[in-house]
């Protein structure tokens, strides 16, 4: 029996219309929006592939990866470490290669403008409010969704409490964690050197330790064996991240597989973990203990205070699950961009041996044989040449993306709502036009007048990001480099090894695809 007609017309007047507005949404995002989108960023001069349903340049953006990666698996490795621009953001190269520096690409249904005028960058970096961090896949937020994925007010509160704990006179404290995390890695390779005083190894794999080393100590003190097991576990959850990134559909992740529930298992492992340190030091520091000399216990601190600062309120400070997150968030940012540029510093110094022995000649003036200091660490010039320069070729981000809510002016443009804005690091660090034709050079002395004289005061050299959101986290990763890269000179000298293959690679930071093969001269 059918409806009566009545309720089968009450039935259609009020679900028709809900098809309808499903079907007219439907259609407004998989073409009309996009192809709106599209002739407002033509009409600005800007050019790219016309739009695809759905799709966007992801076809083409696959056969372009594909065929690179074709090319690099029958030479192994590239020929040498100039242009390595092409190779590690190919597709972004291919598009301003094809279009000019005034072009657009398509991720899916959203259109991306390839932003590479220095005073156009500089305005991104700067109007936080009008270009915001883009929305994070639910994957990604597994490990941490912290101060560098937050906006608006939720952000600045976050930062006023993060910034105390990496003041120059904290970061001073952790010096002596710096070194002895340091001296052991180097124990361990003098343990490796043959009767000649000299070894070959991998160094990537033990800076990465090294590094993991130092962020558990400095984050959590005493319970830094607990650190490193969530360390651990945070690695695992990353690998199956990149596995997982590059077919991410919707909702996908909800599914009950084994990987999901693998990553689900490590989740809610580091949660507990992380909330059991955390309860843990706030009872010990409500009961009068002093415990501010780690990473941790001066987030805590900086978090009672503000809440003390305000009568009690607790709205303008972090609850114990976003202490977690930045936790989680810190784990993985200081670690991966401290390794990286570590690794790369170590292949550029031992292809440009010259260099290695300028940095050499500093570290013994200013130390000699002996620990090194925060103050002699802060007067290390050519090693801050050197560690700028390497951040400049091989920065370990290659781009920043932000997402535009409102329509908003950009120099001479004028950029829709829905539009997103990219800064290829990469392709700005090397752009030809800014640095001069020995731009994908090593030339350290580049920055032997600073910054602002190598950059001729343009925003065109920004690996820790710029602006108010620049990386909190940047003085500490300089300070550590240039105290393990001091211990290291102290040290060794090294060159690279027959065996080493020259293939950055894109994981969550800039890395060498194959390790970092060096032989080790004991001095």
């Amino acid at each position: 029996m059918g409806l009566p007609p009545t309720i089968a017309t009450c039935f259609l007047i009020l679900v028709l219309p809900l098809v309808v507005l499903c079907l007219w949404k439907l259609l407004n995002w998989v073409w009309l929006r996009p192809k709106k989108l599209e002739r407002a960023l033509r009409a600005q001069g800007l050019q790219g592939n016309p739009y695809r349903l759905l799709v966007g340049d992801n076809r083409e953006k696959f056969r372009i990866l594909m065929n690179a990666s074709k090319s690099q698996q029958s030479t192994s490795s590239l020929s040498d470490d100039k242009n390595v621009a092409p190779h590690i953001v190919t597709f972004n190269h291919h598009i301003v290669n094809k279009f000019g520096k005034n072009s657009f690409l398509w991720e899916g249904t959203t259109p991306k403008v390839i932003i590479t005028d220095p005073e156009q960058i500089k305005e991104v970096f700067n109007k936080i409010q009008d270009f915001e961090k883009p929305k994070l896949s639910p994957l990604i937020n597994l490990l941490g969704n912290g101060l560098t994925n937050l906006q608006g007010e939720k952000w600045r509160i976050h930062r006023k409490i993060i910034d105390p704990a990496f003041h120059f006179e904290k970061l001073k404290v952790m010096l002596p964690t710096f070194f002895k995390c340091c001296d052991e890695m180097v124990s361990k390779w003098e343990g490796m050197l043959s009767s000649d005083n000299k070894c070959e190894i991998d160094v990537w794999p033990f800076l990465q330790n090294l590094t993991c080393d130092i962020i558990s100590r400095t984050a959590f003190g005493s319970s830094y064996e607990e650190g490193k097991r969530i360390f651990e576990l945070l690695k695992e959850q990353a690998g199956l991240i990149m596995k997982l990134r590059n077919v991410y559909i919707p909702g996908w992740w909800l599914l009950p597989t084994t990987t999901h529930r693998r990553m689900k298992e490590i989740d809610t492992d580091i949660r507990a973990s992380l909330k059991g340190i955390i309860n843990k030091r706030e009872k010990a520091m409500k009961a009068g203990e002093v415990l501010h000399h780690d990473l941790l216990g001066m987030l805590l601190e900086s978090n009672r205070m503000e809440i003390h600062e305000h009568g009690n309120n607790k709205t303008v400070a972090m609850t114990s699950q976003e202490v977690i997150e930045e936790c989680n968030a810190f784990y993985i940012a200081g670690q991966e961009a401290t390794s990286t540029l570590l690794v790369w510093t170590m292949i550029l110094l031992s292809r440009y041996s010259d260099w290695q022995a300028h940095a050499r000649e500093e570290v013994l003036h200013v130390f000699g044989n002996q620990k090194p200091d925060y103050d002699g660490l802060s007067h290390l010039k050519i090693v801050t040449m050197i560690l700028y320069e390497v951040l400049r070729l091989y920065p370990p981000a290659v781009y920043f993306n932000r997402a535009i809510k409102n329509d908003v002016e950009l120099g001479k443009m004028s950029l829709p709502k829905g539009v997103q804005v990219s800064l290829p690091i990469l392709l700005i660090h090397q752009d030809h036009d800014i640095w001069g034709d020995d731009a994908t050079e090593f030339k350290p002395e580049r920055f032997a007048d600073g910054v602002a004289k190598a950059t001729k005061g343009q925003v065109s050299f920004f690996p820790f990001g710029r602006g108010p959101r620049v990386c909190i986290g940047q003085n500490f990763a300089l300070l550590e480099a240039k105290m393990v890269l001091s211990l290291l000179l102290q040290k060794f000298s090294f060159e690279l090894s027959p065996a080493y293959a020259h293939a950055p690679t894109i994981g969550f930071t800039l890395n060498p695809k194959f390790g970092a093969h060096i032989i080790l001269h004991k001095l």
